[in-house]
């Protein structure tokens, strides 16, 4: 008896430690989800997680490449556009380049970009009236007092001279009288200021006004000549004499007379030439006012062309995935149009940025010329190909990537390579397209904003033959990626399929112990309550006999029910 109930012990205890190393039930429920997840990589091992490089994204690249270059195009068209409508002129709203100043002028610096004045048909004008040498230097001379003046070619004071004879003011033969310009026509002819403020009409006429012409004695009118009156008065001569003393008739009055005339008329010089300078500024201010207002005007055009060349873009896209769908109907249509719109609205920030560099590239290009297409089109280039190298190289790094074979990281990143190669092709190509395309007449017919056809035709024509070539190219790599990936794929099923088998005989064996555990407990708890009952009975047995002690028939009894309860323990 005491044997059995050591056993008995022993089970309890070695379920008791059983039960406290193993949860059965956790462990189940852990292989039945590894379980779950084998079988759904089984289902999806086939599907790549992403595809670098692939035929759809050498589409994208490609319809990057062009619509960058189409954007780049409405830019600098709109840049190239201006310059023709500003006179083959650059932008330049620099005020000497638009305000002609009297200092400028002497220096041959013209205000070009004037559209009220030809400041350089004035200064030719005015050069022509003096005597050049072999190098095209203006030739000097000095004058009785020493100062150093420009030669006038024969024939220069002619426009004054004639209009004066016209007006028949020419002085009194009778009273022995010249009309003397104060003023001389040598001097206006001379002087940057009136020639670059004033024209010709006004010079003269200034010349032949009151304030400037003065009747005198002829032959004071032949010795004063182009020299101005003070200094003819107060420099001498060859011999020595001053016009006073070389005229008897030439009294302090006339010279007081001659000084005032002369500064009477240099005093109306002087006002006319500023009037005129005015007339210069505020016509400068014009055209400076003008020429920003068409570059302003030329570059929101060509931000509009762009912003609407966006949502183009993405209303095609939607109109493609319309097309596409099984159910076409006008209710769907209507859609696809609202999340083009949408999408539009969505990446409006994007948008602002392409429109400002649009905006700059316009600019630029009315700036410095076509040059800057070209610097566009390489720094596209240059950027497509760090792209390309760029996704290359992330490819290699990428930890998802690590497990696969030499060969097969080689022929990825050729694809990705080759992606980016075909969209610089397509710009290269391009240009080719376009440079023969031009020799035909009707292809070089310009379209506002957008270029020549032969350009725009260019552009697309590039992309499609690159678009081609590459696709070949990488389809030829992508055939013999799949070779590699049907290859692993039945290794890798067939790994799979014996991890499942794994996992299904661990859930199998777990299943079957756990079925053991609970019968084993579910026995060790029968034979518990049997003893404990056994115990009980034996107790109150005990308890009759001692309050039967006396009585010998209970004693009999008692004994039958002793070797009942040893039948029923055994």
């Amino acid at each position: 008896m005491a044997k059995e109930n050591a056993v008995l012990d022993k089970k309890e205890q070695m379920n008791e430690e059983l039960t406290e190393s193993f949860d059965f039930d956790e462990l189940e429920k852990k292989l039945q989800s590894q379980l779950e997840e084998e079988l759904a990589d089984m289902q999806f091992l086939a599907e790549e997680k992403e595809k670098i490089g692939s035929p759809d994204n050498l589409g994208n690249v490609i319809m990057d490449v062009v619509w960058e270059q189409f954007l780049n195009q409405v830019a600098v068209t709109a840049g190239e556009d201006f310059i023709k409508e500003n006179r083959g002129l650059h932008l330049d709203l620099r005020k000497e380049a638009h305000i002609q100043t009297t200092e400028n002028f002497a220096e041959d610096k013209i205000a070009t970009h004037n559209t009220e004045i030809d400041y350089q048909q004035r200064y030719d004008d005015w050069q022509s009236n003096f005597v050049k040498d072999e190098n095209g230097n203006v030739v000097t001379h000095q004058t009785r007092s020493g100062k150093e003046e420009a030669t006038l070619v024969k024939g220069a004071r002619k426009p004054f001279d004639d209009e004066r004879k016209k007006r028949g003011l020419v002085g009194n033969a009778e009273k022995g009288t010249d009309m003397d310009e104060t003023v001389s026509v040598a001097e206006i002819i001379r002087d940057p200021s009136a020639n670059a403020h004033m024209t010709q009409e006004e010079r003269i006429e200034f010349d032949l006004s009151e304030k400037n012409l003065n009747e005198m004695d002829s032959s004071w009118n032949r010795s004063k000549g182009d020299t101005p009156t003070n200094e003819w008065l107060d420099n001498p001569n060859s011999k020595g004499q001053k016009p006073q003393e070389i005229f008897d008739n030439m009294t302090d009055e006339d010279v007081e007379k001659l000084r005032q005339k002369d500064t009477e008329a240099r005093e109306e010089f002087e006002k006319k030439k500023k009037e005129a300078e005015q007339k210069s500024i505020e016509a400068g201010k014009k055209s400076r006012k003008e020429e920003a207002f068409r570059i302003g005007g030329k570059a929101l055009r060509a931000v509009l062309m762009q912003l609407l060349a966006e949502l183009v873009r993405e209303i095609i896209a939607k109109l493609v995935k319309w097309f596409k769908s099984s159910k076409k109907a006008l209710d769907t249509l209507l859609d696809n149009l609202k999340e083009a719109i949408h999408s539009f609205i969505g990446k409006m920030k994007q948008h602002l940025i392409n429109a400002g560099n649009t905006l700059f590239t316009t600019v630029a290009t009315a700036i410095i010329g076509p040059i800057v297409g070209m610097i566009k089109k390489v720094w596209i280039m240059l950027k497509q190909g760090w792209s390309s190298l760029k996704n290359a190289i992330a490819y290699i790094k990428d930890p998802a990537n690590k497990g696969k074979p030499i060969g097969r990281l080689l022929m990825e990143v050729g694809k990705i390579v080759i992606a980016g190669m075909t969209g610089i092709g397509a710009m290269l190509l391009g240009e080719v397209i376009e440079k023969g395309l031009m020799t035909i007449p009707i292809f070089a017919v310009e379209i506002p904003l957008l270029g020549s056809l032969a350009n725009i035709l260019g552009i697309f024509l590039g992309a499609v033959v690159a678009g081609i070539i590459g696709a070949i190219a990488i389809n030829i790599i992508e055939k013999q990626i799949e070779k590699s990936m049907k290859r692993e794929n039945v290794d890798a099923q067939i790994n799979k399929g014996n991890e499942i088998l794994r996992t299904q005989h661990q859930l199998q064996v777990v299943s079957e112990a756990k079925l053991d555990h609970t019968k084993s407990t579910a026995a060790q708890n029968i034979h518990e309550r049997h003893s404990a009952a056994a115990n009980m009975m034996a107790e109150s047995v005990e308890n009759i006999r001692k309050n039967c002690a006396t009585d010998e028939s209970v004693d009999d009894t008692f004994d039958d029910i002793d070797r009942l309860f040893d039948e029923l323990e055994d």
